[in-house]
């Protein structure tokens, strides 16, 4: 059993960038569909499919064909990370991006700045 099912997503994407893989499959759930949605919009990852197994569903990630992705979790389960809106910075000096839990749901950390909401900081991508 997984107890970090976002650090998992994290994990299988970094390990099919560095084996220079085209893509990896994870196991489905709103919350990944949602930051893999946000690291397709800015780039970070490919096109994304979802695959139905029988009962199970995966999903299918097609990896960019760039040189270098960092991708870091920030809070863990062990120890949350919140950040208010006016706290949010640029990650990398504006070159990355934060993916934060608002009550308005995901979001990067600039869109919460602008919208004025803090939140739960999951990840890190640069």
């Amino acid at each position: 059993m997984n107890t970090d099912p976002i650090a998992d997503l994290l994990t299988r994407i970094r390990n099919a960038f560095s084996a220079r893989q085209k893509f990896t499959t994870v196991p489905h759930s709103k919350m990944k569909m949602s930051i893999l949605e946000i690291l397709q919009k800015h780039g970070f990852v490919g096109e994304t499919k979802l695959i139905q197994n029988g009962s199970k569903k995966d999903i299918k990630v097609f990896l960019p064909a760039c040189e270098s992705l960092t991708l870091k979790r920030i809070s863990k389960p062990g120890r949350r990370v919140f950040r208010k809106a006016e706290e949010m910075k640029p990650a990398l000096q504006g070159f990355g991006i934060f993916v934060v839990s608002t009550s308005k749901g995901l979001m990067t950390g600039q869109e919460a700045k602008k919208q004025k909401v803090g939140g739960e900081v999951l990840c890190e991508i640069f």
